[in-house]
């Protein structure tokens, strides 16, 4: 035998120590409610309960005395406007005395729940939905309490591993000679199957939350379906927790050009088997992980009908550090008509779908003003060794692939529909064709790759020794 090489050689994946609390709860709204979240939909309001929508919220701090940041997972669509959610946001940090960066609110972007919304005149369901939204922040405020009050010592490891839910969802028209592209299964383009698992244990090993971090649009269920229900996440909950005891958390990814490949449905059994299908490739990613506070170390060769290396599992210290920032990007914006146009527009307008289309403009262009640019914003966390970063917008999945590459060596957790949603960040030469991303979006031409250049500084940022420290002690000041 000869003894290990100095220092030694290990494979280490990205961890986290400090003190982390999770709850729950249901925020399933009531049968009747508004819920039309498609266009070519004849139905305004549900019928029916698929699953329960569930909202997960996720407390860390560095230690007991740290300030907390606060990450809530909601199986809920979209914001219809920006104002909708700060009003939310700003009753929140109010209620924690959290600064803006310490608080995330992720949606799964689940297309089969009521919009996020303050519906306009004459819509029917308008008071169950009033009394919806309201309901869900007093949930929310209950849930992050009770997250906060029930901390635990806790580590957070991350894993990659791969799941085939997700598709291309670009596709040339195949029925005519023209550059339009459809929103559906591009069987002859690859996608980014990348999925990027979080497990969170206890002082003794025991697993009480699984973070999964994938890019695929819940759009399982579709215009047919009248039943609320939180798509793909409910069934990947359910098995996660029915396999390990643990709760499961969504995190969705760089998606805007990402679905199953079977979808527009109206039966459940689908939107579940997709669901499962997640949850098994999360619990073989976990199996596939080391033993928590551990690191596989190679330690010597023993010489048999082969010289053979040897590694063994040793005791690893995580990093506890733990840093939040907000940031912004400066991008272009469309030279839309002015709110009171699209107004004008859906008011004259008699078909379903483009009226649908012409309403979330109108309240776009409200979000958003009549400037030329507008500043989105960037948040990140640096927990540990790994990197959470995202912005409202529905980045193409290019963002993730290009961060991830710029960045080998860190675990890069990309988040869309984060703190408010807004609209697609295609990649600039799709502007050159007739593609809904392009013709939703708010956003010009260049505004991905800003975004992207942009997200590359935070990083660096947050992994600059210098930098880490001025941000260490701006934590430490909250």
């Amino acid at each position: 035998m000869t003894s290990s090489p100095t220092p030694p050689f290990q494979y280490a994946h990205a961890g986290w120590s400090g003190c982390a609390g999770l709850a729950t709860a249901d925020i399933t709204p009531p049968l009747g409610v508004y819920s039309r979240c498609w266009g070519a939909a004849e139905h305004d309001v549900a019928t029916a309960i698929h699953r329960p929508l569930i909202l997960t919220a996720l407390a860390l701090r560095a230690d007991e005395n740290s300030p907390p940041l606060v990450l809530v997972d909601a199986d809920l669509g979209w914001w219809q406007t920006l104002e909708t959610f700060q009003q939310l946001q700003t009753t929140v940090l109010q209620e924690f005395s959290l600064a803006p960066e310490q608080f995330l609110f992720g949606l799964a972007h689940n297309h089969a729940s009521p919009p996020l919304a303050e519906l306009d005149p004459g819509l029917p369901g308008q008071t169950l939905q009033q009394q919806w939204l309201e309901d869900l922040q007093a949930t929310l405020i209950r849930t992050i309490r009770a997250a906060l009050d029930n901390t635990f010592a806790a580590t957070l490891d991350w894993q990659t591993g791969r799941c085939s839910l997700a598709t291309n969802r670009d596709l040339i028209d195949p029925n005519v000679s023209t550059d339009r592209v459809l929103c559906g299964f591009n069987p002859t383009a690859q996608a980014d199957d990348t999925l990027l698992v979080g497990r969170l244990t206890d002082n003794v090993g025991a697993l009480r939350g699984v973070l999964v971090n994938y890019a695929c649009h819940p759009t399982t269920l579709a215009w047919e379906n009248h039943a609320i229900s939180p798509d793909y996440l409910g069934a990947m909950r359910e098995l996660i927790a029915q396999q390990t005891g643990a709760t499961a958390l969504f995190l969705q990814g760089a998606s805007g050009d990402l679905a199953p490949r079977y979808q527009y449905v109206a039966d459940t059994e689908t939107v579940d088997r997709h669901g499962r299908q997640l949850a098994y490739a999360a619990l073989a990613t976990l199996e596939n992980m080391e033993p928590p506070g551990t690191n596989l170390v190679y330690r010597e060769v023993v010489e048999s009908g082969a010289s053979l290396a040897v590694w063994r599992h040793e005791p690893a210290t995580p990093s506890s550090q733990l840093t939040a920032i907000e940031s912004s990007v400066e991008v272009p914006l469309k030279d839309w008509p002015s709110a009171a146009e699209f107004e004008r527009q859906r008011a004259a307008c008699t078909n379903r779908a483009i009226a649908e289309r012409l309403r979330r403009k109108r309240d776009i262009r409200r979000s958003l003003g009549d400037e030329d640019t507008y500043s989105l914003p960037i948040w990140a966390w640096r927990i540990g060794d790994a990197i959470l970063i995202g912005s409202m917008a529905e980045s193409y999945s290019i963002l993730q692939l290009e961060l991830r590459r710029r960045f080998p060596k860190q675990t890069i957790i990309c988040v869309n529909l984060l703190n408010g949603s807004v609209g697609y960040l295609p990649p600039a030469p799709l502007y050159h064709i007739d593609i809904y991303p392009v013709t939703q979006t708010p956003f010009d031409l260049g505004a991905l790759e800003e975004t992207i250049e942009a997200m590359s500084q935070v990083v660096r940022q947050l992994t600059s020794p210098t930098n880490a420290n001025r941000l260490l002690q701006k934590v430490l000041s909250w």
